[in-house]
């Protein structure tokens, strides 16, 4: 009877049990006819006997399967902002919602991805199920499926949260995905067996996510998207957002760029970054990039200088060297020495030349 996620709900039933709630919407009383037009269509006993038919289950809060951290959504004061806490899950799959969502990461983003985009989201999604974290989606087109693909494909598992009944394929051609999803992972919807989804929902959906998972992960997004819309509930959530970079020339990335510079969105290039965000502070910590050592990070300024002015085929006698060094012949001298000696360099009769090894280096 009540639209995932309405404000006006929220407001309005704010102290009153589930229970009170129904029976209230029931009698029709003054006040509540915003809702009243459902009242004759809707009927419990046939959304629990669709669901059961269709292998899904009804959880609500305090049962052992309830994720707690779905309860950030109605935090006092805050309920219109929100959107509240769902009154109940309907899910469909084998694991535990509340298991899987330990460790938890969102990865979302736009339908109409690049291939750049659907291979970054499938490898985060495939190397952040490895590394024994569910990746959450919302089970649609582009860099959605990708991730759900990703962690399929990975030892993990994924979960699809839906904007229509779990057991309706919207879009009808990932049914296959959705199939995949249930008999591994979970759907999971606000809404009971057999609804249709509306642009609404998927706003609504939104919140589900951020709240769910541990942090979001935005991979691609125009500037006005639905993906940036699940990273403003992670933000209100107080979850970690993290946006991938893309190419400067797809509009595609102009919503991960604008996360990064305007919103204070962390920079994602691997699976590191994101287990840091998500980690408690002090674990997981990212090693950034450095280029491997070579032997002559250790060589001081004359020796780097003579080395440079060595030859790489021709040998060259030392005053040449010299020369081209721009260093007197004594601190040339001792320095093919030493060089000789660390084997950069080789000797014969005819001069000084790189050795075999440095020949090869880049």
């Amino acid at each position: 009877m009540i639209e995932p996620g309405d404000p006006t709900t929220q407001k309005t039933f704010a102290d009153l049990t589930p229970l009170e709630i129904w029976d209230l919407l029931r009698s029709k009383a003054p006040g509540v006819e915003r809702w009243s037009s459902r009242v004759a269509v809707v009927s419990p006993e046939a959304d629990l006997a669709r669901a059961d038919a269709a292998g899904a289950r009804f959880v609500i809060p305090g049962d052992p399967e309830w994720p707690d951290q779905l309860e950030v959504l109605t935090d006092a004061g805050q309920q219109a902002r929100r959107g509240g806490t769902p009154y109940g899950l309907w899910i469909k799959g084998p694991a535990n919602l509340h298991h899987l969502l330990q460790s938890s990461v969102a990865i979302v983003g736009a339908r109409a991805c690049s291939s750049y985009g659907e291979h970054a989201a499938a490898e985060l999604a495939a190397g952040l199920g490895d590394r024994g974290t569910t990746v959450v989606s919302g089970g649609a087109y582009g860099i959605d499926a990708a991730a759900h693909r990703g962690a399929l494909a990975s030892t993990g598992t994924t979960i699809a949260v839906l904007a229509c009944g779990v057991n309706v394929s919207y879009p009808r051609s990932n049914s296959a995905l959705f199939n995949r999803i249930a008999a591994e992972g979970l759907l999971v919807s606000e809404l009971p067996p057999g609804c249709s989804p509306t642009k609404l929902r998927f706003l609504s959906r939104n919140r589900l996510i951020a709240a769910m998972a541990q942090g979001t992960v935005v991979v691609e997004a125009a500037i006005r998207s639905g993906a940036l819309n699940t990273a403003t509930w992670s933000e209100q959530c107080g979850r970690p957002v993290l946006a991938v970079p893309g190419p400067i020339t797809s509009k595609m990335s102009d919503g991960t760029h604008l996360l990064i510079r305007e919103r204070n969105a962390t920079l994602a290039t691997s699976v590191a970054d994101i287990l840091e965000a998500i980690a408690p502070l002090g674990h997981q910590l990212t090693q950034y990039p450095h280029a491997p050592t070579t032997a002559e990070d250790a060589l001081s300024h004359d020796l780097r200088r003579t080395l440079d002015a060595v030859p790489v085929l021709r040998p060259a006698p030392a005053t040449r060297i010299a020369a081209t060094a721009g260093l007197d012949r004594t601190t040339v001298e001792q320095s093919l020495e030493t060089l000789t000696e660390a084997n950069l360099i080789t000797h014969d009769e005819s001069g000084y030349r790189l050795s075999p090894s440095q020949r090869r280096a880049p």
